[in-house]
């Protein structure tokens, strides 16, 4: 006897519930982006595509949570870098990190998407809800936002609000990571992977650049096959590795090189938390530093860096649910604090205005 779908004695063996998610569609539709915040979504990211190319002298700067975990510290961190974008414009363009999903080694919180209220429940649909709400109030405030591309399914609830995106150093030599970036929308960088391979990372901005042909789902849930045009503006980020960091001089020369070499723009980002901090969130203000003593001294390079960020500096541990928790802290790898935040952004825009000057 056949049966019309997977048999019970062979399929689903290791599946204990399946919980129906809204349509990206239905999703979209219930919080909707205005033509307002969609013309600022735009705006942004041809900004950064200028600054990329060096067309725009200022200095990209992606920065803020390592995780969003409570969206009212994002929200107030979002204003507070809204104000201080303002202040620094003339040589600092401030994307906000908006980061819903992390990837775990081993285990751990999956992010804001997976697990929203932080007690492993894993309402996914609301998850969903809350990002997007997250995002277009960062529209509404005119505060550009990014975060980094994890899963293959979720982006289609919430990519059209990004204005940069990442491919982390986990994920950077997936062939399904790297035809996925080939359709968004939003300019994206590859970070080198975590035992230091620059080439790996360039071979994924080739590969991402290409046209794809895969299959994905609908904005109404639907299977489909989707024809990618290829994605014209990713870039490479300098993350550091397991064996040391890549932040310094003679490194980002070798990494532009390899660019050059590969027929590339020799332009890239640097990450200063991760390899390049040794997972220490306090050396952050020092690897910027460095990179602000070389944008001084004139590098073309440099377009850009990303910080890890939040109200409160430190890590704190999930112990019961959202319960106990210091507001503004990241429950994720350690942020510096907002008033370092400041001091470091004010000594890369002198950096950039030195440079202008010189």
């Amino acid at each position: 006897m056949t049966h019309p779908g997977p048999d019970r004695h062979i399929a689903d063996q290791h599946i204990a519930r399946e919980t129906a998610l809204p349509t990206p569609r239905e999703l979209l539709e219930e919080l909707p982006c205005s033509d307002t915040q969609a013309v600022h979504i735009a705006k942004a990211r041809e900004t950064v595509r200028r600054i990329l190319r060096g067309e725009d002298p200022r200095l990209l700067v992606v920065v803020g949570p390592c995780s969003i975990h409570e969206p009212a510290s994002a929200i107030e961190y979002a204003r507070r870098l809204k104000t201080l974008g303002a202040q620094l414009g003339d040589a600092l363009f401030p994307v906000m990190r908006v980061y819903f999903e992390k990837p775990r080694t081993r285990m751990g919180w999956k992010g804001l998407i997976y697990d929203p209220t932080l007690d492993g429940e894993g309402d996914i649909g609301e998850g969903l809800r809350t990002a997007r709400r997250i995002l277009l109030e960062c529209a509404r405030l005119g505060v550009p936002a990014a975060s980094e591309i994890l899963d293959l399914v979720t982006p289609q609830y919430y990519a059209e609000l990004l204005s940069w995106g990442a491919i982390g150093a986990r994920t950077v030599e997936s062939p399904l990571h790297r035809q996925m970036a080939s359709a968004l929308s939003a300019p994206l960088g590859f970070k080198n992977a975590t035992n230091g391979s620059v080439s790996v990372a360039i071979d994924a901005i080739h590969v991402a650049a290409q046209s794809h042909i895969f299959p994905s789902i609908s904005l109404e849930g639907r299977a489909i096959v989707v024809t990618t045009t290829g994605n014209p503006d990713a870039h490479l980020v300098l993350r550091g590795a397991n064996g040391g960091p890549n932040y310094d001089e003679a490194s980002v020369a070798s990494a532009a090189k390899a660019l050059a070499d590969s027929g590339l723009t020799p332009r890239l980002l640097v990450d200063c938390s991760h390899g390049n901090s040794s997972k220490d969130y306090r050396r952050q203000p020092e690897v910027a530093r460095d990179v602000a003593r070389q944008l001084a001294a004139g590098s073309r390079t440099i377009a850009g860096v990303l910080l890890e960020s939040h109200l409160v500096e430190g890590r704190q541990d999930i112990t019961a649910g959202r319960a106990g928790l210091t507001y503004g802290q990241s429950v994720t790898d350690g942020c510096i604090g907002w008033d370092s935040t400041v001091d470091v952004l004010q000594a890369l825009a002198a950096a950039v205005r030195q440079a202008r000057a010189a």
